[in-house]
């Protein structure tokens, strides 16, 4: 029961969390009048892809919670779980792209750090963190760009 109601609670509170996040800070008339790169996503790309990374980061804390609560790499987990909550209200509720530059730059090295951290311990947590990686390494590379255009 218990490997089936950690990574469920894990689940739930991270896409809650994620949401709460978004709503809290919507991008708004601000963000739609800055200039963005040709590679800038759509608007309706967000959520989908936001709540299905929610999930695998969840999955992947669960995964380390169950086998090693009190690790370094579980401690990443929490790290950037504090970061990626910390970006949109730095980018979008403050609207300071620097700032958000340079959480988002910390979330994707703590990243980095739990995929080494939590190879050893749990593989499949490590590779439930590499399309989390990519995505937020575009989102990095989509941040810097629109603090240079603006």
């Amino acid at each position: 029961m218990k490997k089936f109601l950690v990574p469920a609670a894990f689940v739930v509170v991270v896409v809650a969390l994620g949401i709460a996040s978004g709503l809290s800070n919507a991008p708004g008339g601000w963000y739609e009048g800055l200039a963005k790169p040709a590679f800038n996503p759509p608007a309706f790309l967000f959520p989908p892809v936001w709540t299905l990374l929610y999930v695998l980061i969840g999955l992947a804390g669960a995964r380390i919670w169950l086998r090693a609560p009190k690790s370094a790499a579980m401690q990443f987990w929490f790290g950037q779980l504090l970061l990626n909550l910390l970006w949109t209200p730095a980018f979008f509720g403050l609207h300071s792209l620097v700032l958000g530059l340079v959480v988002i730059v910390c979330l994707l090295l703590s990243i980095f750090a739990f995929i080494g951290l939590a190879r050893p311990i749990d593989r499949v947590a490590s590779l439930l963190f590499l399309p989390y990686a990519a995505w937020v390494a575009f989102a990095t590379l989509l941040n810097l760009s629109i603090l240079i255009l603006n």
